[in-house]
């Protein structure tokens, strides 16, 4: 059976020529996923925009109306580090709607990807490093109102904290957060997830991977969640100029897997949204990205994997 797979047009908004933030992977990554033939487009799901009510759940109403209506100061803009437009707004909160259709996807099917999200650096009233609103956050919060879920587990492999995603959740016993992140990186400011695991800066494929086995299958036992929420960050590879960990592509494939697998084969249900990677070479950073569609179209096709169990 084909993983559902979440896309929208919109995920790219215009920027800046040669800012930072490589705006254009989330359209380049659908064309190659179709072009290469990892999925088809019949497994493709389209998002639509939250009502702004989603979006408090997690979030103050002020900054949720701030932000839409483009009047946040410009510290606060700054702090984002991305330049405000119309367009961004659609396409940050379609980013939102796209996770939540993930989330959705995941219960019915048991295993779903956006290609898009991971925007775990937003705080209930700013945004930080390229995240404006914190989607797992609000998919977690959403589900959870619609009597959906009760128990969620964030396993957050981003090499960077999940700190806003702590956060928004300290004190919950509803929201797991698991943050596994190089120790010296971004942000400077750590925060208290349920589970930090910090790594020391060069971890390589295998060290990487058994420490991820020393907590994910005990991680599940203990919170027995009713969805997994991964974000499954590509920025630990050792080209990413703002990883400071040493994963190769086989390592982040497998490190996909094993996630994967772990919960599939245990029966929970798991949403996953690819995000962060910033390295130079563009077509390499794609195809890094991709390797989350191709590790859930491998679980998928596997006999034991059954759709809706």
């Amino acid at each position: 059976m084909d993983c559902p797979i979440v896309y929208h047009p919109d995920y790219v908004a215009p920027l800046p020529p040669g800012h930072r933030f490589p705006m254009g992977k989330f359209r380049a990554l659908y064309e190659r996923l179709i072009a290469e033939g990892v999925a088809v487009r019949s497994q493709f799901h389209q998002p639509e925009l939250p009502p702004v009510e989603w979006l408090e759940l997690v979030h103050t109403p002020a900054y949720v109306q701030a932000y839409c209506q483009g009047m946040l100061d410009a510290k606060a803009q700054r702090r984002i580090g991305l330049p405000w437009s119309p367009a961004l707004v659609h396409r940050t909160c379609i980013a939102v709607g796209g996770t939540i259709l993930t989330a959705k996807l995941a219960l019915e099917h048991g295993l779903a990807c956006n290609t898009a999200g991971g925007t775990h650096h937003a705080f209930p009233d700013f945004g930080s490093g390229f995240c404006i609103f914190n989607d797992l956050a609000i998919a977690a919060r959403v589900l959870q109102r619609l009597g959906l879920v009760q128990k969620v587990l964030i396993v957050d492999l981003d090499v960077h904290q999940g700190d806003g995603t702590a956060v928004i959740f300290a004190g919950d016993d509803s929201v797991f957060t698991f943050s596994m992140h190089c120790e010296v990186n971004f942000p400077g400011t750590k925060q208290q997830s349920d589970l930090d695991v910090p790594l020391p800066e060069g971890m390589e494929d295998e060290a990487y991977l058994q420490t991820l086995d020393r907590y994910l299958p005990d991680l599940l036992s203990q919170v027995q969640p009713d969805l997994v929420l991964y974000d499954a960050g590509v920025d630990p590879h050792f080209d990413d100029r703002l990883g400071k960990l040493a994963l190769s592509d086989r390592g982040l494939f497998c490190r996909d897997m094993q996630v994967l697998t772990t919960c599939v084969q245990r029966g929970y249900p798991i949403a996953c949204v690819i995000g962060g990677g910033y390295a130079d070479d563009f077509e390499a950073l794609v195809y890094r990205h991709s390797l989350l569609h191709r590790a859930a179209r491998d679980v998928a096709a596997q006999p034991q994997f059954s759709i809706g169990a």
